[in-house]
């Protein structure tokens, strides 16, 4: 009997057995959602096979033979299943390591669905460059899904010879971890039997040139990380923009095969902010600029074949590209709707990528209709109509990136004649009209924070479009608007504050507050709880100038933690709370403190920190004034 490990399915699972396949068909064709060293898979088609046919399939009779052994001896098979074998379901799925120095042979494996015993067993084997298949017999394994007693499911893990499993922490993974962590995963998938609202990651793409051309762009760009100059976190935003990078140049060179093109395609990239992405792009050997309302410091770095253009944007005759292969829309804001519009008007030839991130209609933000979608689902179905009307058959694919914004849409083609380009025109024309007699479509500024929850726009206040098909369009301002508590009055601040503190330090152990015989921590209250605390003029003041009471907590960091929609007194002696260390190093001798301990001066208890620890001041003779000059507000937060 092969080794086995079993998990329980917790309570009553009303989605098994469906769920388990569904589980199942996430671990075939997306493991990398579970296994990070690899990018991902590519899958054969399916087929249906017999026991001949499994034979022929493995090659070797005697390995052949132990797999059908293994694969019809497990317990709990129902009585019937053997008077009517039914065909199994045969795929196999080429293993893409993120790794390029993995070796030549090709890691694969085929799997075999047996839907009457509710089973799936994969069969690992090597392919070397000339063909020749060498089979893992240690590594094969199965998973069953058994009903017991009519009430209680169970999922097991089945190994052929666990004797001899061998691992190599990319393809082969250890077997502890199918038990501990795959086979718990695979459970947890079966009963929440969750589909996607969106396409699975790359499925527009080749996944093995991808992660082959990623690896080698990180490695070549990976030093900006070192030398970033703005304020933003350069790890994000150098690894984001490598693999939009990379998404684009394999994207275009499928599409130079396809049509047989001979010379790299050339690009416009709207509202580029700090334009490494044109940096990439131009290095790579495609022709193109970034054009972006503000200039960025690292746009010094850049070298002369990197043309960025501060220039603001209007939707207007002004601003199409008859000659551009593509046009780009990064995080572009007020212009993503514009950028489909733009692509078509400029030629029939045009194309377009954008990732959308913040919602905006042509005209004003974006007003929600369909509240059983979610808000970004409902957007990228927007942006989608933007571009079926526009004419273009449009393709949505969802990248990987480090952002919870992924979703792209891609124009390729149109969906109608170069001969019928007057009746496609008429029909964007009036498309544009009828949103801006919608519902909300009133003209509003862009309300983007300079605290990093966006990227960048476009445009200018006093630029007046030169054709009737932008009025009404309003772009953002040259320089940010910065919200923040800077401009509060400072009595108002530290109302709020103590208000809000003082209602969670009063609660008791018996509503979830703090025990006294420790630090007072208090309990915790909800946003909207401590919103409720409030008067509607504060809140609406708070709104105005730094976006709302739960920014305003954040701000105050030195009392507050807010996870999670809640509000926590933070504890400066928790690791997580603080995020330093526990064991804190007393300060450097003379350390200047420029801000009261709000703690010593205002906690029954007092700060939980000897003074030699705490980076605040207790008492006022600690206290000491700055003498630095205060820095200038950023304007050019975003990039």
């Amino acid at each position: 009997m092969p080794k086995l490990f079993e998990v329980k399915f917790p309570g009553e699972c009303k989605a098994l057995p469906e769920g388990f396949w569904s589980a199942v068909d996430v671990w075939i064709k997306k493991p990398h959602v579970v296994n990070k060293r690899l990018c991902g898979v590519k899958e054969t088609e399916s087929r249906d096979v017999g026991r001949e046919a499994v034979l022929s399939l493995l090659e070797e009779p005697d390995l052949a033979q132990d797999v059908l052994s293994f694969m019809t001896c497990c317990r709990n098979t129902p009585e019937n299943t053997h008077e009517k074998e039914t065909p199994w379901v045969s795929s196999v799925r080429t293993f893409i390591p993120k790794v390029n120095n993995y070796g030549t042979n090709l890691h694969k494996e085929v799997i075999l669905k047996d839907f009457g015993r509710q089973q799936v067993t994969f069969v690992p084997f090597e392919e070397d460059s000339e063909g020749k298949v060498s089979l893992k017999r240690g590594n094969i394994y199965q998973f069953q899904l058994l009903h017991q007693d009519c009430e209680e499911w169970s999922l097991e893990l089945h190994v052929l010879a666990s004797d001899q499993w061998f691992s190599d922490g990319v393809a082969y993974p250890r077997l502890p971890w199918l038990s501990s962590d795959l086979l718990p995963k695979l459970v947890r998938w079966a009963t929440e039997c969750k589909s996607s609202e969106f396409r699975s990651t790359l499925s527009l793409l080749p996944v093995e040139k991808y992660s082959v051309m990623y690896q080698t762009l990180k490695e070549k760009y990976k030093a900006m990380v070192k030398v970033w100059p703005e304020v933003t976190d350069p790890e994000k935003f150098v690894y984001e923009d490598v693999a939009i990078a990379t998404y684009l140049l394999v994207l275009w060179e499928e599409e130079r095969v396809e049509k047989g093109l001979t010379e790299k395609q050339s690009f416009v990239d709207l509202g580029c902010g700090n334009g490494l992405l044109v940096h990439i792009l131009a290095n790579e050997g495609h022709p193109g600029k970034g054009i972006d309302v503000r200039r960025r410091k690292i746009w010094d770095m850049f070298g002369p074949q990197t043309l960025l253009e501060e220039k603001a944007i209007t939707p207007s005759e002004s601003f199409l590209f008859p000659d551009t292969d593509w046009l780009i829309g990064n995080h572009s804001d007020e212009l993503t709707p514009w950028i489909p519009v733009i692509a078509a008007r400029s030629s029939y030839s045009c194309r377009y990528f954008v990732l959308p991130c913040c919602f905006f209609d042509f005209f004003a933000k974006y007003q929600r209709r369909h509240c059983k979608k979610s808000q970004y689902k409902e957007y990228i179905d927007f942006i989608t109509e933007v571009s079926v009307v526009s004419g273009f058959n449009t393709e949505e694919d969802c990248l990987r990136i480090p952002s919870t914004k992924r979703v792209c849409l891609v124009g390729k083609s149109r969906n109608y004649q170069i001969s019928h380009e007057a009746e496609a025109e008429e029909r964007r024309a009036h498309y544009i009209q009828s949103r801006q007699k919608a519902p909300g479509a009133t003209v509003q500024r862009s309300d983007i924070r300079s605290d990093g929850n966006c990227c960048h726009g476009e445009g200018d206040p006093d630029r007046t479009p030169d054709s009737s098909w932008g009025v009404g369009f309003q772009p953002r301002d040259k320089v940010e608007t910065v919200r923040n508590c800077a401009a509060l009055p400072r009595d108002l601040v530290n109302g709020v504050v103590l208000q809000v503190a003082n209602v969670i330090l009063g609660m008791t152990e018996e509503d979830g507050g703090g025990s006294s015989s420790d630090w007072n921590r208090g309990g915790s209250l909800s946003v909207n709880e401590a919103a409720g605390l409030m008067k509607q003029e504060t809140l609406q003041l708070l709104k105005k100038e730094c976006g709302g009471l739960q920014t305003l907590l954040k701000n105050n960091h030195q009392v507050f933690r807010v996870e999670g929609g809640r509000v926590y007194i933070r504890d400066w002696r928790d690791r997580k709370a603080s995020r330093a260390d526990t064991k804190r190093k007393p300060l450097a001798p003379g350390a200047l403190k420029t801000r009261a301990c709000w703690f010593y001066d205002h906690h029954p208890q007092r700060c939980p920190l000897q003074a030699e620890l705490c980076a605040f001041a207790h008492g006022p003779d600690e206290l000491r004034p700055s003498t630095k000059p205060l820095k200038k507000m950023r304007h050019n937060a975003f990039i």
